[in-house]
């Protein structure tokens, strides 16, 4: 049997146990977190020979241990939720001994750890996401702004944040211009025919102080600037992904709902490889879309969605409600016959979400695109 080692791992320090036959305890030690004291650490386990190490996925803080490890040992990384021991005999260096206990008797479940080029996609992409976040933010502050200098503009749009028109009001007026007809002549030809010139004009009337324009012209600067680094994300996003999974975008591009961008951001998360996830019902797990399962005394507990990638789950949901408002695709079928058995459209639209990775999980298993007009028939006869 060959040597374990199990790592309790903190923002400051790293807590290490090594164990041998026998469950006999060979080394016991704590460690820094800087480079040269994780290379310590390295150094220990190869004196001592160790074959195998675990550590529990902690934050972010496993990510530099598993950078200076991952070449000279066999690395798990563990969800310490399957590992949790229970509290009031708890120290970190039983926990080192309890995480490598687990690895040696083969109780330890490895975590999905994605490769390097793909942990830099995974940190554009959610840089990207985050931008958008805060972009929907500080369009909500201008908006705040502009309600308090009663300028109500807002009211007669239905998209404030790609409004071209209001950007062009901002611009005019931190640029000194306060006359609602010339405004007036910055709105869309068509708001203004929607809603008629005068009313458009007098929700330009308002009264703006310096300390208003200068608000203004803050969050302008700062809209402008997310834009520009949200746009940098894509471009290194698109350069990182063209080069390595050209032809996995072009196949997910076949599935209703995902376009460039969402096909980018998916393989970020969940890679070309699906072998790591086995079957389609572990990446749905993994993902987070799968009900839980919570029963007792026959009584159902709850049926939410466990937790899983977060980030992954947002995308496709993103994707699946672009899909289902496809008058003709199959996805968007689905989604109104569920509907129509009287299920909550949030739930339906969670269902449809996880029927678009199991599609994905076969499309890039099987390396074939996704044939939509195998389930138009059905739609035919049904419609």
């Amino acid at each position: 049997m060959d040597k374990v080692c199990g790592l309790d791992v903190h923002k400051d320090s790293v807590f290490a146990c090594i164990l041998g036959a026998n469950e006999e305890k060979i080394y016991e030690g704590r460690f820094g977190t800087t480079t040269s004291e994780l290379t310590k650490l390295r150094n220990n386990l190869v004196e001592y020979g160790t074959g195998r190490v675990a550590m529990e996925s902690t934050s972010i803080y496993w990510m530099p241990v598993w950078s200076v490890l991952q070449s000279d040992f066999e690395l798990n990384l563990v969800q310490p939720y399957f590992i949790k021991q229970l509290p009031g005999r708890k120290t970190d260096v039983k926990d080192a001994h309890w995480i490598a206990t687990c690895l040696q008797k083969g109780l330890i479940k490895g975590s999905f750890v994605p490769d390097s080029d793909l942990q830099q996609m995974r940190q554009y992409s959610r840089r990207y996401r985050y931008l958008s976040h805060c972009m929907v933010k500080v369009e909500q502050r201008m908006d705040n702004h502009l309600q308090r200098c009663n300028i109500r503009f807002s009211n007669y749009i239905s998209n404030q944040g790609k409004n071209v028109s209001v950007r062009k009001i901002v611009k005019a007026i931190v640029a000194g211009e306060h006359d609602p007809a010339e405004l007036c002549k910055k709105v869309h030809g068509r708001t203004v025919n929607r809603h008629g010139k005068q009313v458009i004009t007098d929700s330009l009337d308002g009264v703006v102080l310096s300390a208003d324009a200068a608000m203004l012209r803050q969050c302008m600067e700062e809209l402008e600037f997310l834009e520009t680094q949200q746009k940098q994300c894509i471009h290194h996003l698109e350069d990182l992904a063209t080069i390595r999974f050209a032809g996995e975008i072009s196949l997910l591009r076949t599935i209703p709902g995902i376009g460039l961008l969402s096909a980018i951001c998916i393989l970020s998360e969940i890679g070309a490889d699906m072998s790591v996830f086995r079957t389609a019902s572990q990446l749905i797990g993994w993902a987070g879309l799968r009900p839980r399962n919570e029963e007792s005394a026959g009584k159902i507990m709850s049926r939410k969605t466990l937790h899983g990638n977060r980030y992954l789950r947002i995308i496709l949901t993103e994707a699946a409600w672009a899909a289902t408002h496809s008058k003709t695709g199959f996805m968007g079928y689905k989604y109104r016959q569920l509907v129509a058995r009287k299920m909550a459209s949030q739930k339906a639209l969670m269902a449809i979400a996880r029927k678009m990775l199991v599609v994905i999980f076969n499309v890039l298993s099987t390396k074939k695109p996704f044939d939509l007009t195998r389930n138009m028939p059905a739609i035919r006869q049904n419609a």
